[in-house]
């Protein structure tokens, strides 16, 4: 990922940078393990607002 490298620059803080590298890291392991990104981040984002337990964060991981 040498791309996310150049656009990591521009996250605008360094928090923004470690928020920027771990939706890039859900992204790029969604993508090698065949499930589609967009799916997956649609999924876990409607399952954490309807109230998914935080004891059972496990079954969200692609």
């Amino acid at each position: 990922m040498a791309l996310n490298r150049k656009n990591a620059l521009f996250a605008g803080s360094d928090g923004g940078g470690v928020h920027w590298a771990t939706v890039a890291s859900l992204i790029e392991t969604c993508k090698l393990n065949g499930v589609d990104p967009y799916a997956y981040l649609a999924d876990v984002i409607t399952r954490i607002v309807a109230g998914h337990p935080q004891s059972q964060l496990d079954d969200l991981l692609p």
